[in-house]
């Protein structure tokens, strides 16, 4: 492991037990995006127990953290999308769960080595895997019997913030809604949980309890207020990255000092015109720049295999979606993963 997070958050509420016995579930869940907590709003409704938000890198220190929990019975991972510098350790930290008789489930739509698919079925972990629809679906899908009416909901807003809500499951359950109602709730729902409020866990982890209490986002207390402030932010990044933003010869590309990534990398992809934009931030405390890279339609490159390629040889990680994905990478490394992309685009 080159570069490791522990930008983790976790609500505990499952009552006391004694120590033998085995009664505690917990859901592991991608904490930057609302199709990570919606998923885990899902699981909650259909299971109860407690919930873990971590970006990317940070299920490796959980699932460290978990090899002496005596109390775990059950395991959900969701929407956490694996790399080629954790696969094996991924697949032995979960070897060593299930050999405990803990029962693991991993439900994600990122791509996923079909070595590591392979290792995972052969220890018996059930893996809900659908790079077609987005993991709050696949969630819905899966436990919708266990699930309210109000789940439906809950995956349509997961599945219109992270672009797939034409998929075919998606697209049902979006159907069963108001269309201009659900793109707002699934847009202000986002904004509670990007930029600045990803150095709020409690506040998270709060949006997760109260929609798995079946409350749309507008019944959520102040979420309107802080949409509001993330909206400002983003009007704010629109007219630095018209000033700011680099263009190379097959992509476009700008650092951000003041707001997301993610928020600013559609801004440098759609006002450049090219078939690619990056946007990345320094991460001053851990020395590395966190990374989004979006594609347009017409890009034909599968980035989120580029991006896992190029960072695997320059000491990071990354990876994702063919027109979405995103990377780590050390500081002093970025100049040359700029380069590096922009060279290998030109010859795919």
């Amino acid at each position: 492991m080159s570069i490791k997070s522990n930008k983790s958050s976790v609500r505990k509420t499952s009552p006391k037990t004694k120590k033998s016995k085995r009664t505690k579930i917990l859901c592991v869940s991608h904490q930057e995006d609302a199709d990570g907590i919606s998923s885990a709003a899902l699981i909650k409704q259909a299971f109860g127990g407690d919930t873990i938000l971590v970006d990317y890198p940070g299920i490796i220190d959980v699932l460290e953290s978990l090899r002496n929990d005596e109390k775990l019975k059950k395991l959900f991972i969701c929407d956490l999308g694996l790399n080629k510098q954790i696969n094996d350790y991924f697949v032995d930290l979960l070897t060593e769960l299930r050999k405990k008789r803990i029962s693991v489930t991993y439900v994600d739509h990122h791509d996923i080595d079909p070595k590591v698919v392979t290792k995972l079925k052969q220890i018996k972990v059930k893996l809900i895997h659908d790079t077609s629809e987005c993991a709050s679906v696949l969630v819905y899908d899966t436990f919708k019997k266990k699930l309210p009416e109000h789940s439906t909901f809950i995956a349509a807003c997961g599945a219109i913030t992270d672009y797939m809500e034409h998929k075919p499951i998606a697209s049902k359950l979006l159907q069963m809604y108001d269309r201009q109602f659900a793109l707002v709730s699934a847009t202000v729902l986002t904004y509670n949980i990007v930029g600045r409020n990803q150095k709020d866990p409690d506040r998270l982890l709060y949006l997760v309890d109260e929609l798995s209490e079946s409350k749309f986002p507008h019944e959520i207390p102040n979420t309107f207020e802080i949409a509001q402030i993330q909206v400002e932010k983003l009007a704010e990044t629109m007219s630095k990255v018209r000033k700011s933003m680099k263009i190379s010869k097959n992509l476009a590309h700008m650092e951000v000092l003041d707001s997301g990534a993610s928020g600013a990398v559609n801004f440098v992809l759609g006002f450049s015109g090219k078939d690619v934009g990056i946007a990345y931030k320094e991460r001053v405390d851990k020395g590395i720049y966190a990374i989004s890279v979006r594609g347009s339609p017409s890009c034909k490159t599968h980035l989120g295999k580029l991006v896992s390629s190029v960072t695997s040889k320059l000491g990071g990680s990354g990876g994702g979606h063919d027109k979405a994905c995103g990377a780590v990478i050390p500081k002093d490394k970025i100049k040359e993963f700029l380069q590096k992309m922009n060279s290998q685009l030109n010859h795919r």
